[in-house]
């Protein structure tokens, strides 16, 4: 089959990206008549051509011009930030870049992205449990990726519905169960979404341990196929086509970043981060070390953790869709002189435990 205009036309646009703004992975530029080089940021006109590009490549759209315009002044300011940021090339460990999030200011992003987690959420906590304690003279992996295993699907997008809590959940469930059975199956973060009772809706904080509760009480999750996501809470259903179960779930010791190793080495890991600060917003690659906030304000998955040129890092799967980061990953520093880790990554990590998986048709 040969290609046709829509395949040409984006193929296009993301050449012309890729040339004039390499993703903001470098500092934009452009040229002058003079054929002298000048800061992108300067150049008005290829701004608002950039802009409109943006807007076909994340299928953006507004009901009134004046929407639209005050959009685009959102899209300069972010895009004049990013470019400030990748310009500390030599002393900055990750980069920023453009991504569906570039028409929102911080304030407008995180109140429909993060949740917020506040201090009684240790309440939660009820016992750390000693069977991933990192023991003094234990020898730990230098490297682990569960997605070259199989044990992690696809990266999806909980879109304007702030229920991270489900995804890194559903994320660890999946991730225990294709090590426990040998099989993946993608599960449902709307049945929890739909039916875990302390939850009320995609405005509220909920947590973790709730997700886990609710799968254990509930004798299991469905799949995904059978009850898909909508990015809202519905009536609670139950289809009962396949089901995944777990025992129980456990909490990391906390402020361990040794232990959360020897967690991650034996199955993904729910975390809950502290991020306050637009750097997340639009982190596009490398190691991010921070800023951080002071509060926890949103659940991922640890995935891995590695090394890259003498820097130690944690693999973390997030819930933005492919477009955001690395292919929808965030790697953050690991081994930092915090006993909380960056972003206090270490103090609220759990994992849910399964012995059976029931699976019926």
């Amino acid at each position: 089959m040969g290609w046709g205009y829509r395949d040409t036309f984006f193929v296009a646009i993301l050449l012309i990206l890729t040339t004039i703004s390499s993703s903001l992975d470098s500092p934009p530029t452009s040229f002058n008549r003079d054929g002298k080089k000048e800061k992108f940021s300067e150049t008005g006109e290829e701004i608002k051509w950039l802009y409109e590009e943006w807007l076909v490549l994340h299928d953006k759209s507004y009901n009134e011009p004046s929407e639209r315009d005050h959009r685009f002044e959102i899209f300069k300011k972010n895009l004049h930030l990013i470019d400030e940021h990748n310009r500390l090339k030599n002393t900055s460990s990750y980069t920023l870049g453009l991504n569906q999030f570039s028409d929102l200011t911080y304030k407008e992003f995180a109140s429909h992205y993060l949740n917020i987690y506040t201090n009684t959420t240790e309440q939660f906590i009820f016992s750390d449990s000693d069977r991933y304690m990192y023991k003094d003279g234990e020898i730990l992996p230098d490297f682990v990726d569960w997605r070259s295993r199989g044990a992690v699907g696809l990266v999806k997008d909980q879109g304007r519905c702030k229920c991270c809590w489900a995804f890194s959940a559903i994320a660890a469930i999946e991730g225990v169960n294709q090590i426990t059975t040998g099989e993946f199956v993608t599960l449902s973060e709307q049945q929890i979404l739909d039916c875990e009772m302390t939850n009320t809706g995609c405005c509220k904080t909920g947590y973790v341990n709730y997700a886990y509760e609710f799968v254990i009480m509930n004798g299991g999750i469905d799949t995904d196929t059978s009850y898909p996501y909508h990015g809202k809470k519905k009536k609670c259903k139950w289809n009962g086509e396949t089901v995944v179960g777990i025992t129980n779930y456990e909490f990391i010791p906390r402020y361990s970043e040794r232990s959360l190793q020897k967690a991650v080495a034996n199955q993904p890991i729910s975390v809950v981060i502290r991020t306050h600060c637009i750097a997340f917003q639009f982190y596009k690659s490398g190691i991010f070390n921070g800023p951080c906030g002071k509060k926890l304000r949103h659940a991922m998955v640890v995935v891995g953790f590695g090394n890259e040129n003498g820097e130690d890092y944690w693999i973390v799967k997030n819930s933005w869709g492919d477009k955001w980061g690395e292919n929808g990953y965030i790697r953050m520093k690991r081994n930092v002189d915090k006993p909380a880790g960056v972003c206090g990554i270490t103090t609220y990590a759990s994992y849910p435990l399964m012995t059976y998986s029931s699976l019926s048709n």
